[in-house]
């Protein structure tokens, strides 16, 4: 009987296949937010709100770090998705499908440095309300 040789290739999982499908969605939401903020026929608030949201999930600095167990993922798997859904819901449909349509011919958009910034900015008067709080009560 003949014995099958080993290719050192694995057999395609079917989930992980799944995941990287969903994260290229992700990817591609994320930047048709970020060409839909420089639209013009977007709502000034929607503008904002996407504005902030596409800072975070392109930020090479999370709010919540990594190396905090559990919570440090929980951004990344529960609050970019959230935050993407809802901006989604304040885009204008016609603005979302032109700016869809070009983020899907264009490509991937780069991390920002300009939204590590916004959330060092954001963790340092977070630490300094903490503070202020703390001396307040003390």
């Amino acid at each position: 009987m003949e014995q099958q040789r080993d290719t050192g290739r694995r057999p395609r999982n079917p989930r992980l296949a799944k995941l990287r499908a969903q994260a290229a969605k992700l990817e591609r939401n994320t930047f048709t937010l970020y060409l839909a903020a420089r639209d013009p026929r977007t709502p000034w608030y929607a503008k904002a709100f996407v504005a902030c949201i596409v800072a975070y999930a392109l930020s090479p600095i999370d709010l919540i770090p990594d190396v905090i167990p559990i919570l440090g993922y929980l951004d990344d798997l529960i609050l970019v998705p959230l935050g993407i859904y809802l901006a989604m819901k304040l885009v204008p449909p016609e603005v979302w499908a032109d700016c869809h349509g070009k983020a899907a011919m264009a490509g991937t958009l780069p991390r920002s440095w300009r939204a590590a910034f916004f959330i060092i900015l954001l963790w340092l008067a977070t630490l300094a309300l903490l503070g202020f709080c703390y001396w307040r009560f003390l």
